[in-house]
């Protein structure tokens, strides 16, 4: 049998015969090697150039048929596309490479590299028209794509061919398609029939969990893979049919739409939204939700993102609905809803954003809403309000405050410090009032600030060690569309330094004087008419002792092994002093400041623990316990001087875990006033659990909100969550979910209940397709 790497050559005895020849001298070889590369024929045993490029092939078998010219390979067949290394590559490379021949001669080699290997049990080479025919366990790799087939033909030159029973891996997001005949119509663009899609890796003879199939599809480099007749099937069963379906195929991103979700309801009906993402440029992007509901008519959406680095980007969303529902005609829904709104646009505009100017640090948040109940009622899905308030908090760290609070927010800050403790910070607030109240000149809303300009530092006065200058100098302006307006200018010099009492007293003392001024606009309120301006003048002096203890304990404790207490009792004193109370338009904290003569006592107790976890040395936080009351010295107040016991505890038992209590307690009677409880753990795996409860005897609140989330074997998870108003005897919302994980896929069961409406829901989430698809069932 001829030796692999060895092409047999004889001529044949009778036409069309062939013949395998023992292995030819080393002489005849290189003139056989000649005369193929004259033919553009790989070699093989060696690389021969063609053009730009080599070809090697090796085989267990090779035979050369005369009539027609043909190459016919068997048993391990290797074919490769070599093309030399730059000249970079090369000088990494070993420069040359020795080979020995029968002859016993060494010859340099040129560097090269694979760029198409193609694999099978049998192949042939027809050198009149330059085709390969391929059969059995046939492997094309190009790279970023594989492609196996039961057998194909295939043009070199032109980068084409035909597969039976062909597969093609995609490298971005492992894509997988599988086909009766699969076209390669160019170097990495194909045309496939009777196929199915799916973008997970599989094993070889496994059934895909999810698939697209379809009569036809186009699969393009750089772009899309359009499929025609489609159907989405779970295990190999259709469950949904499109005629025309544009999935992501390229590996990097690009303009296309994103995966549908639709969605059954009580109070929506039938519902349906097709993402489109828009690739504007590398660092920027545009996404349009437009969203369509039976019972309420079509929501426009959209989300633009952009990035330049981690310290500047930006993510803006809104939504926008013309409602069916919202109409007072629609006694059901109102009632059962507990809605009040009566406006039929409704939207939620809402976005953030981080961008450095040089040495400026900007901030601008936003936060528009049509009214309080869109936050309620849109208030699940990927686009609703515990979605955005998720995917904000995780990009910037902030997000926004809770949804039913009717005063939404919209700032924008920025921000310069010096290295000498100076720093001007620029602000301005714009207050979205979403809630149904009429006001008026004599009951306006919150103001708008127009801007805020503050002015601060901390400097020495003689030396580092010496007393300490620090200041706030602020100018806000105002706002209001109806009531009293102002611009208010706020100077705070203060001085401040430490008494060296004892080696073992840490004491201070702080002093200065505060200066208000108002330039009032009355702006229709009665009470202001007459009122062009205001000014208020106070001191201020406060001082503190202190001691600090500390010791180590040699304990087994939180996974370490060392226990460090830190015990801090002290004693303040706050004393501010207004000459000339006068009642002040009323805008924020500053304007509703009191006269205090009092002296305050606490201690305070925190713990750590240290060790060494996996050959790391580690000190965290474990747990402290605050204490702290105040005795009012002023006359008025002698009855009852003693203000609340304020007591605060946190506990970390370990380091995904954290529990904090906090307490009022009254002293003349009403006892424990206030209770606020904030726990949260995670594990390792991906177990969660929260809990938030408050409640405030005098203020009437008493809610709580929880969240679970448990990973059960064999793939399972579980999650609940409640938020329930105590004090009103109302579920505000609450959520049942059991998941089933694959590596590629996941379902998830879940009952969603809120006033009015009871949901349930199905919502299968694909790997690497878009949105989740989303199936909802209307509540029984």
């Amino acid at each position: 049998m001829p030796s692999a790497d060895t092409v047999p050559f004889s001529p044949p005895e009778e036409p069309n015969e062939v013949k395998p020849v023992p292995s030819p001298s080393p002489f005849l070889t290189v003139i056989v090697l000649s005369l193929l590369g004259l033919f553009f024929l790989p070699s093989f045993s060696q690389a021969v150039t063609v053009g730009a490029r080599q070809w090697e092939l090796t085989a267990d078998r090779l035979t050369r048929h005369e009539n027609p010219p043909t190459i016919i390979a068997e048993g391990n067949v290797l074919l490769e596309k070599r093309e030399p290394l730059d000249p970079a590559q090369a000088e990494k490379a070993a420069k040359t490479e020795t080979f020995a021949e029968d002859v016993s001669r060494e010859q340099s080699v040129v560097a090269t590299r694979a760029v198409t290997t193609i694999k099978a049990d049998w192949m042939s080479y027809d050198l009149t028209r330059g085709l390969l025919t391929i059969k059995g366990n046939v492997l094309i790799d190009i790279g970023t794509d594989q492609l196996t087939a039961d057998s194909g033909t295939i043009d070199l030159e032109a980068s084409t061919g035909s597969f039976e029973h062909a597969t093609v891996v995609r490298e971005h997001k492992e894509l997988h398609f599988e086909g009766r005949v699969i076209e390669k119509t160019g170097a990495l663009t194909y045309h496939i029939e009777d196929g199915w899609v799916v973008t997970c890796k599989l094993e070889p003879g496994q059934t895909p969990p999810w698939s697209f199939a379809a009569a036809d599809v186009s699969l393009t480099d750089g772009g899309y893979a359009l499929l025609q007749h489609a159907t989405f099937r779970i295990l190999d069963v259709p469950v949904l049919y499109t005629p025309v379906m544009l999935l992501p195929a390229k590996r990097k991103r690009q303009t296309g739409l994103l995966f549908p979700s639709f969605s059954f309801s009580d109070r929506d009906g039938f519902g349906a939204e097709i993402p489109l993402f828009i690739n504007l440029s590398p660092s920027a992007d545009l996404t349009l939700y437009p969203r369509y509901f039976a019972n309420r008519g079509i929501m426009a959406g959209a989300e633009f993102r952009y990035m330049l680095d981690e310290g500047s980007k930006g993510m803006l969303m809104g939504h926008w609905l013309d409602d069916d529902l919202s109409d007072p005609s629609e006694v059901d829904y109102y009632r059962e809803g507990q809605f009040t709104h009566t406006n039929t646009n409704r939207y939620w505009l809402r976005g953030k954003a981080d961008q450095n100017i040089g040495a400026w640090t900007t901030r601008l948040d936003l936060d528009i809403a049509s009214d309080l109940d869109y936050l309620r009622e849109f208030n699940t899905g990927s686009t609703g309000f515990n979605a955005s308030q998720e995917v904000f908090t995780r990009t910037f760290g902030r997000g926004f405050i809770d949804k039913t609070n009717r005063y939404r927010e919209n700032t924008l800050a920025t921000l310069r410090s010096w290295d000498n403790g100076t720093a001007l910070l620029g602000e301005t607030l714009a207050v979205n009032d979403i809630s149904e109240q009429v006001y008026t000149a004599d009951n306006p809303s919150l103001p708008w600030t127009l801007p805020s300009l503050t002015y601060s530092g901390l400097v020495p006065i003689v030396s580092a060690s010496g007393p300490d200058l620090l200041w706030d100098a602020n100018y806000t302006h105002f706002w209001r569309d109806k009531g009293v307006g102002a611009q208010r200018i706020d100077l705070m010099p203060m001085v401040t330094a430490g008494i060296p009492l004892t080696p073992y007293l840490e004491s201070s003392i702080t002093g200065g004087v505060r200066n208000t001024s108002y330039l009032i606009d009355a702006n229709g309120a009665a009470e202001w008419e007459d009122t062009d301006s205001e000014n208020r003048f106070l001191s201020r002096l406060t001082g503190e002792v202190a001691t600090t203890l500390m010791r180590d304990f040699a304990v087994e404790l939180g996974g370490g092994d060392t226990l460090s207490h830190i015990l801090r009792p002290f004693v303040a004193y706050s004393h501010t002093s207004i000459p000339d109370r006068k009642w002040l338009p009323q805008f924020d904290a500053i304007d509703d400041l009191e006269e205090e003569n009092a002296l305050y006592y606490g201690l305070s107790n925190f713990f750590s623990v240290a060790g060494e976890h996996r050959g790391r040395e580690f000190d965290r936080d474990y747990a402290f316990v605050k204490a702290k009351q105040g005795f009012d010295l002023r006359s008025e107040m002698s009855d009852t001087p003693l203000t609340p016991v304020i007591v605060e505890t946190g506990f970390y038992p370990v380091q995904t875990m954290r529990l904090k209590y906090t307490t009022n307690i009254d002293v003349y009677g009403d006892g424990a006033f206030l209770h606020s409880l904030d726990g949260d753990y995670y594990s390792d795996r991906g177990d969660l659990f929260s809990l938030d409860y408050r409640y405030n005897e005098r203020t009437d609140v008493n809610s709580v909100r929880s969240t679970l989330w448990y990973l059960l074997p064999h793939n399972f998870a579980a999650g609940y969550s409640i938020e329930r108003a105590i004090e009103q005897s109302e579920t505000i919302e609450e959520t049942l979910r059991l998941r089933y994980l694959q590596p590629c896929w996941s379902v998830e069961l879940s009952a969603n209940s809120t006033p009015g409406d009871q949901t349930f829901m199905i919502t299968f989430r694909l790997a690497n397709i878009g949105n989740p698809l989303g199936f909802e069932l209307p509540g029984m």
